[in-house]
């Protein structure tokens, strides 16, 4: 898919990887990682398997493999930076946070957009069943307040993937005591993807003692393209340079 290629950038000390979510491509985080690059960060944006091409090929990936190519990159920005930070949106913001669980200090701080670690949708509790029978329903894209803005993501959710999601949302529920970095959370007030019970959850069980919630209240799912991107932008860097080393 256009735009959704892979982006690396920068030469700083201080490292970012920045996380896309759920059928979705790096084509969300662009704007941030360039950013971030601009103001001397060094960026890493993977794609995820399975995404940025089309659907069918989603199918054939689970979360561990998500993990995996996140992991990656991670120890790849380690290699060439003091400092690490992680950042991702929706379903970026649970591999974040997976990350923060395992790998504790070797991340320095933790910045969610509008993560999702469970869902009150019942019909999610029809997927477990409905995935054997339909590979795929519509999909949840450009959930975005600001006008003809594209994620670039799918137009269908294949569920198989999705089931394979709703596993790695209890691995991590199971450890959020762990993540005892610093962590930024960015929350829209306004979300059609996922609803407030992830954000209740993960401030409920997280171990760290730097918390600070930010709520957005004129973007949409998908706000690091919406209309408080640059809030998240300006944020997440102010964020960094006050944990960044000496």
């Amino acid at each position: 898919m256009v735009g959704a290629e892979a982006y690396h950038g920068g030469q700083g000390r201080v490292g970012v990887l920045l996380i896309h979510g759920f059928t979705g491509s790096p084509k969300s985080m662009r704007g941030w990682a360039e950013y971030l690059e601009a103001e001397g960060f060094r960026v890493a944006v993977p794609r995820l398997p399975g995404h940025g091409t089309t659907w069918h090929e989603l199918v054939l990936t689970e979360w561990p493999d998500w993990y995996g190519c996140v992991e990656h990159e991670l120890r790849r920005l380690q290699q060439d930076c003091d400092q690490v930070f992680v950042c991702g949106l929706s379903m970026g913001g649970s591999l974040a946070l997976l990350l923060a669980e395992r790998h504790g200090a070797e991340i320095a701080g933790v910045v969610i957009v509008n993560a999702v670690v469970t869902t009150n949708d019942k019909r999610a509790l029809a997927v477990p069943v409905l995935r054997r029978v339909l590979p795929s329903l519509a999909g949840i894209s450009n959930d975005i307040a600001k006008p003809g803005t594209d994620e670039g993501s799918y137009a269908r959710t294949p569920l198989q993937p999705f089931y394979s999601m709703t596993k790695m949302w209890r691995e991590i529920r199971d450890h959020l005591d762990r993540v005892d970095q610093p962590l930024l959370i960015f929350r829209s007030v306004v979300d059609h993807v996922v609803d407030p019970s992830s954000g209740q959850a993960i401030l409920a069980a997280v171990g760290s003692s730097d918390v600070h919630e930010h709520l957005l209240h004129r973007s949409y799912h998908v706000a690091t393209m919406d209309y408080e991107s640059d809030d998240i932008f300006a944020g997440s860097a102010a964020f960094f340079r006050r944990l960044e080393k000496d």
